[in-house]
């Protein structure tokens, strides 16, 4: 046996990689020193380093119309369709966004589905969701469906404490489900449930071998979705197992043979690191990024799609088609169409996100847009920056206000020495004096405007 190799990835000579046997404990392992439930979870290290691997094509996959329904009244069949042409839009002609997925259990989604279908587009793909079940694989494979994911959880308190299994019998039925899929015409892709929970080289890494042995058999491509299902993955260097993105994404890799295409995170924001989880999995070798529009989905939420985008173009440089004016659109139609309310403060898509209320900011802006808006959000977001109107505003805020509105009456701008920029803030601070607390809104602002303009 060589115990020297030449690795055909690093083009390096390294030591012939340990393969890891399935190694089935008699108790659960639940790892209390990190999650002892009763106080916050643990980060531990090892100061082990990964290095990273970005993978050439990095791309963004969906779940809008899976995790993302999880966690709020169900869209209607109308409401799928358009969000799905947007997400159409959004993603541009290289297929930024490469796949959704979609339930088919209800006449509703089915019909949503195949509508979607009838569009035509390449891009995002069409995947499902599933039971592990034959029915459902015969089920999706009529529709026309070429990937379906399927639940493999893989922390031992899915195994024991929930499916109440061994780690042997949880193997072998996935490895079954998996080859009913295969057998069934359909890619598989594996959804790892709990990941960050998991024995690692105890299970998944032996889980994953026998996936790959079983794609190499096939000749059918086994995807690995990397479920942080509780958000508890960590992003830091030299953090250990199983909470360590890089660890994981690294050694699915290295000890199983999972080349990036085939390597999917899928996150959530339980504690604030949805998008830098991303991110990370992204920098260290996975192609794909699993979101939702919004981050809506299971608890905190999913990493939110539209941060993705801005990710992306971050590492990269360019958006590679990707059309960002649309996320406003999205945005727009969440909340006008489907009743959904977007927190004013969200990044991007919140009425806030680019809105100053401090005067002496306003007067910044004023001078240039440039010193308090973090890009230019009218020529990529179709978002122009925008003041709100309080007792602190000041007459810079005013006149920012006023001539924000004259640009869209075709009017030219005035400066705040203006007598009607005056007036303007003669009856704001009159409010204030008055007992008033609250912020002043746009209406109330036109209609004074007009009354002060005849």
């Amino acid at each position: 046996m060589k115990n020297i190799v030449l690795s055909n990835k690093t083009y390096k000579l390294e030591h012939d990689p340990y393969i890891y046997k399935l190694q089935d404990v008699e108790e659960p392992e639940l790892f209390r020193e990190m999650f002892p439930y009763t106080e916050t979870p643990k980060v531990a290290f090892n100061y082990r380093r990964v290095p990273e691997n970005m993978a050439e094509d990095i791309f963004i996959t969906d779940t809008t119309f899976r995790d993302g329904q999880q966690s709020r009244s169900p869209y209607t069949t109308e409401q799928m369709v358009h969000l799905y042409k947007l997400l159409h839009e959004l993603g541009g002609p290289n297929g930024m966004i490469r796949q959704t997925e979609f339930f088919v259990y209800s006449e509703k989604d089915r019909k949503a589905l195949e509508k979607c279908m009838e569009l035509g587009y390449k891009f995002p793909e069409i995947t499902t969701w599933i039971r592990a079940s034959k029915k459902d694989f015969e089920l999706v494979k009529s529709i026309g469906i070429k990937e379906t994911g399927i639940l493999v959880s893989c922390s031992d308190y899915h195994i024991f404490n929930k499916m109440g299994l061994t780690r042997q019998q949880a193997l072998d039925k996935y490895l079954g489900i998996v080859s009913d899929c295969i057998e069934a015409g359909l890619r598989p892709r594996c959804h790892f449930e709990d990941i960050t929970r998991a024995d690692f080289y105890g299970f998944v890494v032996p889980f994953a071998n026998k996936l790959m042995e079983l794609s190499r058999e096939s000749n059918v491509p086994v995807k690995i979705r990397a479920c942080d299902t509780m958000g508890y993955g960590v992003p830091y260097p030299g953090a250990a197992l199983p909470r360590s993105v890089s660890g994981i994404i690294y050694g699915l890799q290295h000890y199983s043979d999972v080349p990036s295409e085939m390597i999917e995170w899928h996150g959530h924001n339980d504690f604030y690191k949805g998008v830098v989880n991303a991110t990370t999995a992204w920098m260290y070798g996975a192609s794909s990024v699993n979101c939702s529009l919004l981050g809506i989905g299971e608890r905190t939420g999913n990493v939110p799609l539209e941060a993705m985008v801005f990710e992306y173009a971050s590492l990269r440089g360019h958006l590679n088609g990707m059309n960002t004016q649309v996320i406003t659109e999205i945005a727009e139609y969440m909340e006008k169409e489907t009743g959904y309310k977007i927190p004013p403060m969200t990044p991007f898509v919140g009425a806030n996100f680019n809105l100053t209320r401090a005067g002496i900011h306003a007067d910044g802006m004023m001078k240039d847009p440039e010193i308090y808006n973090i890009f230019d959000t009218e020529t990529i977001l179709n978002r122009p920056p925008k003041v709100s109107i309080t007792n602190t505003s000041g007459v810079a805020g005013i006149a920012f206000w006023v001539n924000d509105h004259r640009k869209h009456l075709g009017l030219p701008e005035l400066p705040k020495t203006d007598e009607l920029v005056k007036k303007m803030y003669e009856w704001v601070s009159s409010e204030y004096e008055s007992g008033r607390i609250t912020m002043i809104t746009d209406e109330e602002l036109i209609k004074k405007y007009a009354e002060i303009s005849e």
